[in-house]
């Protein structure tokens, strides 16, 4: 697949901006001190769907409308952050929306993409089986069945890293989450189209290997699935398109648990009053992890998303003795 070049970043940002403005990105002087060193964080929680990937979604949909090809229904299958922004493009678009979550996903994602006006549907256990169930949904209906990584949505995603490395160009090293890879990817589209010399840091969690084991065997290798918090990285089985983009230019792989990603939570929370959710707080939990390493370089972390359930929330504030 073709990383969008400087043109199609640029032109993409000119669609998002049509939505909300590019979103901040701030040295924290409490996390900076936590660190070790210069830590900047982009604020992709302060979007109006609380998280990165409704970027992705005005791109995907914006591309559609230009080919005259815009579906009178659109299924696609998500843990939250990527359904809310079908919701909001499909919604921009006149367009119907049908999202598929797996059984047990965030109350609050869900309620969030209801008054999107999606159509929300549960089914199975995992992302993976809901996602199956999105595909034998779009077949029978003729709907058209979006995908969790495609060019599309990169070229909007893109632009959140567009935005940081502009934004703050001494940064040596940045760490992303590493869901379906389109935020990994994106960044590495960013760096490339700029010519940055930045270091991009994958990050997964321990308990859904899937892109660290298909990194290290250079194939697609499924793992299981048993992260509790991290769902924006619950991710059994790695896109072969994103793998072959993140292989070649992601610096290294980091594995956090969850219990590192709650520390990270409490930290982001405690020094800068954001709130993260376990996928959004991942890349911090990892440059907290590789602190000794990074004395002297300056640190991006993308804080990519905040739609975490109260009552998890609370939890992870309190956490049981």
């Amino acid at each position: 697949m073709p990383l969008p070049t400087l043109a199609d970043i640029e032109a993409a940002a000119q669609v998002v901006y049509r939505d909300f403005a590019a979103t901040p990105q701030y040295r924290w002087a409490l996390l900076s001190e936590r660190l070790g060193t210069d830590c900047w964080l982009k604020h992709e929680n302060h979007t109006p769907v609380g998280a990165f990937k409704i970027r992705g979604g005005l791109t995907y949909f914006d591309q559609l409308a230009r080919r005259g090809a815009l579906p009178r229904e659109v299924v696609s299958a998500t843990r939250g952050n990527h359904g809310q922004s079908m919701g909001w493009a499909a919604r921009r678009h006149g367009v119907a929306c049908t999202i598929v979550v797996p059984r047990g996903n965030s109350v609050e994602k869900n309620a969030a993409m209801r008054a999107l006006g999606v159509t929300l549907v549960e089914h199975g256990s995992d992302f993976q089986e809901a996602r199956e169930h999105a595909m034998h949904i779009a077949a029978e209906r003729g709907a058209h069945m979006v995908p969790s990584f495609h060019a599309d949505l990169l070229r909007g995603v893109s632009t959140y890293w567009w935005e940081f490395l502009r934004a703050v160009p001494q940064l040596d090293v940045v760490y992303v989450p590493i869901g379906q890879g389109s935020g990994a990817c994106s960044a590495i589209a960013a760096k490339l189209a700029l010519g940055h010399g930045v270091r991009v840091v994958g990050v997964v969690s321990s308990h859904a290997t899937t892109y660290a084991d298909s990194v290290a065997a250079g194939r697609v290798v499924e793992a299981p699935v048993t992260t509790q918090l991290a769902d924006g990285m619950a991710c059994r089985v790695a896109d072969a398109a994103a793998l072959a983009i993140i292989a070649p230019h992601i610096d290294h792989i980091v594995q956090v648990s969850d219990n590192e990603v709650a520390a990270a939570m409490r930290a982001l929370f405690t020094d800068t009053h954001n709130v993260a959710e376990g996928a959004g707080a991942a890349a911090f939990a990892a440059a907290l992890q590789e602190k000794d390493r990074l004395a002297g370089q300056t640190v991006g972390v993308a804080l990519t998303g905040g739609n975490v359930d109260a009552d998890i929330f609370s939890q992870v504030l309190h956490p049981a003795p």
